[in-house]
């Protein structure tokens, strides 16, 4: 078991203390969450994904963070409301962190540190449209945009790491957590 990544403090979205130690033995999908992104309507096939596979030990956490074009300004009833009402989200959803700004979260700067690449979709041009706006991070290695995905498995390891244009239901991120459930 990965204590490091358990034990690192968070708090959930009312603002109770929390880590993910809270989830450990389970799958996780960690990703980072907006209210008024392009890839927002991604909340619908995540949170199709976290009942379909909750029984099996499977939990998706979501992560709102303003850093990438202040496309989660909200507060975090603004944020919980929108999620509910919208997208019917019942999967955790955790306080605001800073994922590519500093301070980074310590949670962002574990995962990063253990899965440093992202993986694409074939086809992918996410990251080529990104340069087109001039909106790359500074570092290859930060979160790209709203909706990243990590992977970690049961015993608390980062095991993938997939792009934010990775739809719910892409083969490939399917695969992954099927092989850790």
């Amino acid at each position: 078991m990965n204590d490091s990544l358990y034990d690192i403090p968070l708090n959930t979205l009312d603002g109770r203390p929390a880590s993910l130690r809270d989830h450990a033995g389970e799958v996780l999908l960690v990703v980072n969450v907006a209210s008024r992104c392009g890839l927002t309507p991604q909340y619908e096939g995540l949170e199709k994904l976290h009942r379909e596979l909750a029984a099996r030990g499977f939990q998706v956490l979501g992560f709102p963070c303003n850093d990438f074009a202040g496309q989660e300004p909200g507060t975090p009833e603004e944020i919980g409301a929108f999620c509910s009402s919208n997208y019917g989200v019942s999967f955790p959803l955790f306080a605001k962190l800073q994922i590519n700004s500093a301070p980074r979260h310590p949670l962002y700067a574990a995962l990063i540190a253990a899965a440093p690449a992202t993986v694409f979709p074939a086809g992918s041009d996410f990251r080529a449209k990104l340069a087109g706006y001039n909106m790359l991070p500074a570092n290859d290695s930060d979160v790209l945009w709203n909706f990243e995905k990590f992977l970690v498995d049961r015993d608390g390891r980062v095991v993938g790491r997939f792009s934010p244009d990775t739809a719910p239901d892409d083969a490939a991120l399917r695969v992954a957590i099927e092989a850790g459930l």
